[in-house]
């Protein structure tokens, strides 16, 4: 009984590790997507179903951290660097509008030294303003099940059953050679 507890906690620590380096790959493949600019989705939804089907998998940063274990930083400076170009460009017609606008408005002045305010005025009240996308949108957290039916929450259960019925095998047999021993 010893022998099977022993190979059952042997095959329950690899299976463990096997859990835990298959989550370091999913994770990585997750930061090559985001590095890439390929699929994240794709890439972070194979990763937390993993996480959240398999024992030793935690990626959750836990009491003490300061950052979330999963940052999608590229997709995220991707995201508000595109919004910035399209509002840029954007913006970039607004000033001939705004000259346009305020030398009817503002028709004396010499080089249009009265103009100005009413150029920055125009530029404030119709000029677009991006949105502030929020990082916590391409940051994640997942957390991993205290036990799962693998082959590494099966063999766990196996070697804890089994180690205590090797101590409960060892009591009887202990207890049982001590009380023969008392009769004779």
């Amino acid at each position: 009984m010893l022998g099977l507890t022993v190979i059952s906690a042997v095959v329950c620590l690899f299976a463990l590790r096997a859990n835990n380096d298959h989550m370091n790959y999913l994770r990585n493949q997750v930061y090559s997507a985001d590095k890439s600019g390929g699929n994240v989705e794709t890439a972070l939804e194979n990763l937390a179903r993993y996480v959240t089907s398999n024992m030793n998998t935690n990626l959750s940063s836990g009491a003490n951290s300061i950052y979330p274990p999963i940052q999608l930083t590229n997709t995220y400076n991707r995201v508000t660097s595109s919004q910035t170009a399209a509002i840029e460009q954007q913006n970039s017609s607004l000033y001939t509008q705004a000259e346009d606008y305020c030398q009817q408005a503002v028709p004396e002045g010499f080089s249009g030294r009265y103009r100005i305010p009413c150029i920055e005025q125009y530029v404030t009240t119709h000029g677009l303003k991006g949105a502030n996308i929020p990082v916590s949108l391409y940051e994640f957290d997942f957390i991993s099940p205290t036990w799962s039916p693998d082959l590494a929450g099966w063999s766990m259960l196996a070697a804890i059953v089994l180690a205590v019925l090797t101590v409960i095998s060892f009591v009887f047999h202990y207890r049982h050679r001590r009380d023969n021993k008392k009769l004779l």
